[in-house]
């Protein structure tokens, strides 16, 4: 049997903590690769939940949508990933319409990647240096075409005839600046990691999701430094020889040895129902409108992203101009930010202040139609590494240990691929991206792209933020 760098063999037993975006990539290529011994494990009862927020779901996998893009300015090894991602989402919509072994509730109409574009909406006719270079670079892989210049009639034209003229100016401003990237588009979310995980149990991957039979409870390590496999909290131990955490925005707490390399982070959601008999029904579907951001690099004054509708007439709009932190003093006395959602046992549906005026300030200058329609509000928690760049590496002190987190808000476009590089990994195959996700620390003169770990005293800290009433954009005075 084929011997590989880090394991015995591929009938070696490897456990993966969490079905998110990180987890079932690795298990559908380790799978995809002959690895006949998989096990993912996760608290959340995916197969009957069906990744569905509403029932249950709180990892930031569990979404309705989330943007593909391939625009990074001078991260090209981002844009290479991207764009390579983006031919394995086409590729995953034509397997939807042609093979007979789909996930339960789909059918051959089913998309998963929808390519209507992502405006990127700027206050300035100038364009950025991250908006230079990624013109440039789209250039040099001979993808110029793909990015409109909103300010340019010939890139406009050529964007009209490609059939994006819906995406051009959706929200009728008279100061139309930025950028459409024609290439780009969304993703559904929920209906993605149903797909794979859906792939990933068909080559035999075992799962073992919901309740306490899922739910890690620690590690079980021999009289050295080897993790020898993890223990659940109906008590049943999971043997391993290799164990691989991929726990989301719940990873830093479980892994405290990320201290000072990953934090989890929260963004801020609002979703606008819109009934079917809605004006705005047809105006914001798919084909007749672009997935957006707006001021995306501006801070706290900016940092908004939306799409639209879905099939239920759910418009997401989100805000990450601040990056918010829930820290709770551990039992090693560190503080680490844990997500709060309306599913865990302190529960909340109300979002920061900060955030939600952002967003009611440019629904209602854009979008004011959407602001009599039932609102839903909730934090979504990601892991956010300080340079922004993914860890995928083992960790370090122990033997039989990996990580895979460090998503950064950016990692889901790269389900189909993720795995691969956990594979690359552990089979002790080298290649362009894993230096750039492998277990490291700032350097002392590193500006951080995240600042993290601040601490209970951080500004960001919700214990400090005022917060909205539950499922509203309205603020009220108090805090979490």
């Amino acid at each position: 049997m084929e011997m590989t760098s880090h394991l015995t063999s591929k009938a070696s037993p490897i456990v993966i903590v969490g079905a998110g975006v990180f987890g079932i990539s690795t298990a559908l290529h380790l799978a995809e690769n002959g690895y006949s011994n998989v096990k993912i494990l996760d608290k959340q009862a995916y197969d009957d939940s069906q990744y569905s927020y509403d029932k249950g779901c709180d990892a930031a996998s569990a979404d309705i949508n989330k943007i593909i893009r391939a625009a990074y300015g001078s991260q090209t090894h981002h844009q290479e990933l991207a764009l390579d991602a983006i031919t394995h989402w086409k590729r995953w919509n034509t397997e939807i319409q042609t093979v007979q072994n789909l996930p339960p509730g789909f059918t051959t109409s089913d998309k998963l990647f929808v390519n209507n574009g992502n405006l990127s909406m700027t206050l300035s006719p100038e364009l950025s240096q991250f908006e230079k270079d990624t013109i440039q670079n789209m250039a040099k892989v001979g993808r110029a075409n793909t990015q409109i210049v909103l300010t340019d009639p010939t890139d406009v034209d050529r964007a009209k005839a490609s059939g994006f003229d819906f995406a051009i100016n959706p929200f009728n401003r008279q100061d139309n600046f930025g950028i459409l990237d024609i290439q780009a588009g969304f993703v559904y979310a929920d209906k993605a990691c149903r797909f794979v995980l859906h792939k990933a149990q068909s080559l035999g991957v075992q799962t073992v999701l919901g309740g306490a039979k899922g739910t890690f409870a620690g590690f079980v390590q021999d009289t050295t430094s080897k993790i020898t496999g993890v223990r659940t909290a109906d008590g049943i131990v999971h043997g391993a020889e290799m164990t691989i955490m991929a726990c989301g925005g719940w990873t830093p707490t479980l892994v405290p040895q990320l201290d000072n390399l990953c934090e989890t982070t929260a963004g801020s959601v609002c979703v606008f129902q819109l009934p079917k008999g809605s004006p705005l029904w047809d105006r914001l579907a798919p084909e007749n409108f672009p997935t957006w951001t707006y001021n995306i690099f501006a801070g706290e004054k900016g940092g908004l992203y939306g799409f639209a509708r879905d099939p239920n007439g759910a418009v997401k709009i989100g805000y990450r101009g601040t990056k918010f932190t829930n820290p709770q003093t551990q039992a090693d006395g560190a503080a680490r930010s844990i997500p709060t959602t309306r599913w865990t046992p302190q529960p909340t549906r109300k979002i920061p202040a900060t955030a939600a005026n952002v967003i009611k300030d440019f629904v209602q200058k854009f979008l004011p139609e959407l602001i009599p329609y039932e609102t839903k509000t909730r934090l979504c928690w990601y892991t956010d590494s300080f340079d922004n760049h993914f860890v995928i590496d083992f960790v370090p002190g122990y033997k039989g240990l990996m990580v895979a987190t460090g998503g950064s808000g950016h990692g889901f476009k790269f389900l189909p691929t993720l795995g691969k590089h956990v594979v690359d990994l552990l089979e002790g195959r080298s290649n362009d991206y894993l230096h750039y996700w492998k277990w490291r620390s700032p350097e002392a003169s590193q500006k951080p792209y995240n600042s993290i770990m601040e601490g209970i005293a951080s500004e960001r800290s919700l214990h400090v933020q005022l917060l909205t009433a539950e499922d509203s954009l309205t603020v009220r005075q108090s805090h979490l």
